[in-house]
C-alpha cells in the first residue's frame, strides 16, 4: 500500500470522526433558532402595537419580571415545591414501570394480566382521577405525585414491555442452562438490553410528568408554579401568569437533555 493511499485513508477517517461532531452542533444550532424566531415576531408584534401589553406581554418584559421574582424566596419554594412532586412522581413512575414490564416476562398470566391492565386503564383520562385522589391523599404533594404517577407510568412500562419481548430468547435459554434463575435473567440480561428503549419512554413520561404536575397545582394547590399561574390569574397580573410557564419550559427542558444525555451514553456502553 503507497503512502499516498495511507494518507487519503486516513484523511477519510478522520473526516468520518468528525462528522456526528459536526451533526450535533447543526442539531444543537437548529433547536434554537425556530425558538429564537419565534420570540423575535412576538417583541416585534407587541412593540409594534398589534396586540395589547396587557394580553401578551412582551417576551423581553417576561423575562425582567423573571429576573424579579427570582430573587425572591417565596418563588424558590414553589419552584422547589414542583420540582419535588416533579422528580418523585416520575421517578416512581420509573421503577413501577419497569417493575411491571419485568414481572410480565415470569408466566403468560403475568404478560396476559399486565397486557389487559395496560388495554383498560392506559385510555382513561388521568386528570379525572385527581378528585378522588384529593378525597383519599388531600391537597398536599401525595395527590399531586399519585396523579403524575398515573400518568407518566404507561410511556415506561409500554416502553419496557415490549423492549423485552423482543430480546433475543437466546441468550435467555443460554443463561437458564448455565444455572441463572429466572428472576436473575431479568436483571443481568433483559434489562440492560431493553435499557436504551426503557429511556426513550422515560423521555416521553417526563413531558407528560411536567403537563401533569402543572395541571394539577392550578385545580387544586396552595403552592407550586401552577398555584402561582391561578394566583396571577385571579389578580389580572398578565405578566406574572407567563413566569411559571416560563420555568415549567426550563424544567421540561433540562429534564429531556438529562435524560437525552443518559441514553446516548447507555446506547455507546450497549
Amino acid at each position: 500500500m503507497t503512502s499516498k493511499t495511507l494518507a487519503s485513508s486516513g484523511q477519510a477517517m478522520r473526516a468520518t470522526e468528525t462528522r456526528p461532531a459536526k451533526r450535533r452542533d447543526l442539531s444543537g444550532l437548529s433547536l434554537c433558532i425556530s425558538p429564537a424566531i419565534l420570540l423575535i415576531i412576538w417583541e416585534l408584534c407587541t412593540r409594534s402595537g398589534w396586540v395589547s401589553p396587557q394580553l401578551l406581554p412582551a417576551p423581553s418584559s417576561i423575562l425582567l419580571r423573571v429576573l424579579e421574582l427570582a430573587g425572591q424566596a417565596d418563588f424558590w419554594q414553589n419552584l422547589g415545591i414542583t420540582v419535588y412532586r416533579l422528580i418523585s412522581g416520575l421517578l416512581i413512575a420509573c421503577v413501577a414501570g419497569v417493575a411491571l414490564a419485568l414481572i410480565a416476562q415470569l408466566t403468560r398470566w403475568s404478560s396476559f394480566l399486565l397486557d389487559a391492565l395496560i388495554r383498560l386503564l392506559a385510555p382513561i383520562p388521568k386528570i379525572a382521577l385527581y378528585p378522588a385522589l384529593i378525597l383519599i391523599m388531600g391537597f398536599e404533594s401525595s395527590s399531586k405525585i399519585a396523579l403524575v404517577v398515573s400518568d407518566a407510568i404507561f410511556p415506561v412500562l409500554m416502553a419496557s414491555w415490549v423492549a423485552a419481548q423482543t430480546v433475543d430468547r437466546k441468550l435467555i435459554w443460554s443463561a437458564r442452562a448455565a444455572g441463572t434463575s429466572r428472576s436473575a435473567c431479568l436483571w443481568k440480561i433483559i434489562l440492560p438490553a431493553i435499557s436504551p428503549t426503557v429511556l426513550a419512554g422515560v423521555r416521553v413520561a417526563g413531558v407528560i410528568a411536567c403537563v401533569v404536575v402543572f395541571l394539577a397545582e392550578m385545580i387544586a394547590s396552595t403552592d407550586g408554579l401552577g398555584h402561582m399561574l391561578t394566583a396571577a390569574a385571579r389578580s389580572y397580573r398578565t405578566i406574572d401568569m407567563f413566569v411559571p410557564l416560563v420555568w415549567i419550559c426550563v424544567l421540561g427542558f433540562a429534564l429531556n437533555l438529562t435524560i437525552a444525555a443518559l441514553q446516548r451514553k447507555v446506547d455507546h456502553t450497549n
